[in-house]
């Protein structure tokens, strides 16, 4: 089968809203290609914040592909009429099979976040240094790839978050990158979720593929927790997903925190800071630190009154 890659640049700002668009008519996944400064021996890849991100959609050639490709330009489109700039013109391409399986690889080198994480793309070669967390993971077509400034942000704020044994639920989890560090660190069981069946596939083998398929458990889903599990609770949730959802379930967040368990929110343009802050303060969530990374801020929120 071939694939019809679609295209399109968006700002920082816009990409989150683009990607929910291009996702919803994408069988492939969508690639999100950071821009990189690429050193000449291939290593040590910076983001090129400068410069805006590039979406790529694919959609199986089956004759339904173009009304697919239209229903892409059309969302696009209509998110330019409701105040969300930064989105350029739509491109479109014919992949055969196997360029489709390997045109995101390009893209992704081995780079250091913070003092001690490596992320480690499946198909490259790296000599850890022995105090560094490598993450090996392959990102396939789910967002989740250590380039994104929330992702980032995140990674470096693990590093103090898990100190060892912690019960970790990662909500939104994508390939799978926070639970791989967080493991990595040494911490408790993990719980994955994702409302996507290709998240859940993508960070399923990548925790198999670093031995930790037994410590992280990934499932299809979001808060609530399944009729059951309701009286579940963790020492640390993560949640890098989007201001709009972080909003909707502040208080389902705060519920399956433990006493005294802390809560790690990202993906938050700082435009919607505010609101967001807002929804975690009557949900009974109180910040504890703060971190920008560019247009994106996460935040760590402890869980008030115990």
């Amino acid at each position: 089968m071939n694939w019809l890659e679609i295209a399109v640049e968006a700002s920082r700002e816009a990409s989150e809203a683009a990607y929910a668009v291009m996702s919803q008519h994408a069988a492939g996944g969508v690639a999100i290609e950071e821009p990189v400064r690429q050193p000449a021996d291939g290593d040590g890849a910076e983001i090129d914040y400068d410069r805006p991100v590039t979406l790529r959609a694919y959609v199986p050639v089956d004759g339904q592909h173009e009304a697919k490709r239209l229903a892409i330009e059309e969302g696009l489109w209509h998110l330019s009429q409701i105040d969300i700039h930064g989105i350029g013109a739509v491109s479109a391409a014919e992949l055969a099979e196997e360029d489709w399986a390997n045109a995101w690889k390009d893209h992704y080198h081995t780079r250091k976040v913070g003092r001690r994480i490596v992320i480690k793309p499946s198909w490259r070669q790296y000599e850890a240094a022995p105090d560094e967390v490598v993450v090996e993971l392959d990102p396939g077509m789910a967002f989740g790839t250590g380039l994104h400034p929330t992702t980032e942000s995140c990674l470096q704020l693990l590093e103090d978050l898990v100190q060892g044994g912690e019960r970790i639920l990662d909500l939104g989890t994508g390939s799978g990158i926070l639970s791989l560090a967080a493991a990595g660190l040494a911490s408790g069981p993990i719980l994955a979720l994702d409302v996507e069946q290709i998240a859940v596939a993508t960070a399923s083998e990548n925790a198999q593929r670093a031995g930790f398929g037994d410590k992280i458990e990934v499932r299809l889903g979001s808060l609530p927790l399944p009729e059951g599990e309701g009286a579940r609770s963790f020492d640390l949730v993560l949640a890098n997903i989007i201001a709009r959802v972080l909003v909707d379930l502040a208080p389902q967040l705060r519920a399956v925190l433990a006493p005294g368990a802390k809560l790690l929110a990202s993906g938050i343009i700082d435009q919607r800071e505010a609101e967001v802050i807002d929804a975690f303060t009557q949900a009974g969530l109180a910040v504890s630190r703060r971190v920008q990374n560019g247009d994106w801020v996460s935040l760590v929120c402890v869980r008030a009154g115990g």
